[in-house]
């Protein structure tokens, strides 16, 4: 980790930040469809569309077509919703990151620079639940540059937020991540971060089984 040094987030990396942060989440759309590609639920969406051509048509090369135009269109549905969510953290907290993360109270915002450029990021704010707050604080818009990766970066930025959190009195640090994200979960749960929850965000998740991780991590010694 020498080489690298985590500070504070400055308004002069604002489309380093953004970038790496939309890099980061786009990536993930594979993952994503592939976990799409192993839900029962396909599978059975993919037999039908199969028979029901072949049926129609008495052509197997035009059924296998279909069933290829619908895993396209499958493709891209997947890359839209990938793409959707970066689009309205954008437009919401990453449009001005210093008013979102460094103006209110005990949060933050960091980046960890390489040879002068930014290699990854992490954030600490409120929890949205309101039960939660005073009591933890949330590890947000965790990424690392895919040329940086390896070396232990990630760890860093979380042990940044966990110290940060334990400075300022809290007794809990909480993240939400993807279940597609096995890389981040060895991380964090390598860290002594444990998986308390698994949520699905809406209905199209409830259907394909698709879960969002919440991790916490208890802080001794805090005031």
């Amino acid at each position: 980790m020498g080489e690298y040094h985590i500070r504070r987030y400055e308004d002069r990396d604002y489309e380093a930040v953004r970038t790496i942060f939309s890099q980061g989440i786009n990536e993930h759309a594979p993952a994503g469809f592939r976990h799409v590609l192993s839900s029962p639920q396909t599978h059975l969406l993919l037999l039908g569309v199969l028979l029901a051509t072949y049926l129609g048509t008495s052509s197997l090369l035009l059924s296998l077509g279909a069933v290829a135009a619908l895993l396209a269109v499958g493709w891209i549905f997947t890359k839209r919703l990938w793409a959707d969510y970066v689009h309205e953290a954008l437009a919401t907290d990453m449009k001005d990151i210093r008013q979102t993360y460094l103006v209110p109270k005990d949060c933050s915002f960091w980046v960890a620079e390489a040879r002068g450029e930014v290699a990854g990021i992490v954030a600490a704010t409120h929890p949205e639940n309101p039960s939660l707050r005073g009591r933890a604080l949330e590890l947000k818009r965790m990424s690392v540059a895919k040329a940086h990766r390896g070396h232990g970066l990630g760890k860093a930025l979380t042990r940044t937020v966990l110290l940060f959190a334990q400075e300022h009195g809290y007794k809990e640090v909480i993240l939400g991540t993807s279940m597609v994200q096995v890389a981040a979960h060895r991380t964090y749960e390598g860290m002594g971060f444990c998986k308390v929850k698994e949520i699905c965000p809406n209905t199209l998740c409830k259907l394909l089984r698709f879960y969002i991780y919440i991790y916490r991590y208890e802080i001794g010694g805090s005031r």
